[in-house]
């Protein structure tokens, strides 16, 4: 009934009982997660855990903006070798992060520009990554979108955008571009305001469920670990907003994962 579509369960935070933490997320309805990779090292987390957990927890791997100061061809090329594993699901979490200063204007564009082409050569969907950015980012989504042939399968499902700080004119090219927002525990919040805005305004079609954990955890546990097994308030907030039934909202946006990670109902 319920997915995560981004979490990181690679994380230290998870350590001590991971296996508790995926066992909750089946018990609480989760047909599937995709774990998202970081860097180099949150790839090779990634694939494993998806190995531990077949069918039930798939990886993203790619180089955040924030860890992309050292990205050369090199990384690209063993980025390449993982993400032809049978486990991946997306190229992510990539994209721009100009709220924090890791890496420079420059070097987050190089990467990601790197890693957009490997998406499109591999026909993999991406993650993208967007904080105080979007001056910058959209265009480049939208160029790369365009370029695609039209008969290219992420031309009409190229990725979904986490998080997001854009106007109401950058969502609007985003979804004639065809991408999906991910929806997580901040449209909980009293001061959510803005992400209630953006999932009133949103095409059903158009959103996916996710946590970002360990991060971000929605109301109430709001200033604790966040963890799969919660996306069923998150489900439940959407469906206040949308006058719809968290079961029905966990449905809709579960299959919408489906159908931009290309991933079966047997999964």
């Amino acid at each position: 009934m319920y997915s995560d579509t981004h979490a990181h369960l690679d994380f230290d935070s998870f350590d001590d009982d991971r296996d508790l933490v995926i066992e909750r997320a089946r018990s609480a309805g989760l047909q599937f997660i995709i774990n998202i990779g970081i860097d180099l090292d949150a790839a090779e987390k990634s694939i494993k855990l998806a190995r531990q957990y077949p069918g039930f927890i798939f990886a993203a791997i790619g180089i955040h903006p924030n860890y992309s100061s050292n990205f050369d061809q090199t990384m690209l090329h063993d980025l390449e070798g993982l993400a032809k594993e049978p486990e991946i699901a997306a190229i992510g979490e990539i994209g721009l992060d100009f709220y924090r200063d890791h890496a420079t204007p420059h070097q987050q564009h190089t990467a990601l520009e790197a890693q957009l082409d490997l998406a499109s050569r591999l026909k993999l969907p991406i993650v993208i990554h967007e904080r105080s950015s979007a001056d910058d980012l959209v265009p480049i989504l939208r160029n790369w979108q365009q370029s695609l042939p039209a008969d290219h399968p992420l031309k009409s499902r190229p990725g979904v955008i986490h998080p997001y700080s854009g106007s109401i004119d950058y969502t609007q090219a985003l979804l004639e571009s065809h991408f999906s927002f991910g929806i997580g525990g901040p449209v909980t919040y009293k001061n959510g305001k803005d992400k209630q805005a953006l999932v009133a305004a949103l095409p059903m079609e158009s959103m996916l469920l996710e946590t970002d954990c360990p991060f971000l955890p929605p109301h109430p546990h709001r200033g604790k670990r966040n963890e799969p097994a919660y996306i069923p308030l998150i489900a439940q907030k959407i469906g206040e907003i949308r006058g719809l039934n968290p079961e029905d909202v966990g449905k809709q946006l579960t299959n919408n994962a489906r159908i931009l990670f290309q991933l079966s109902r047997e999964s």
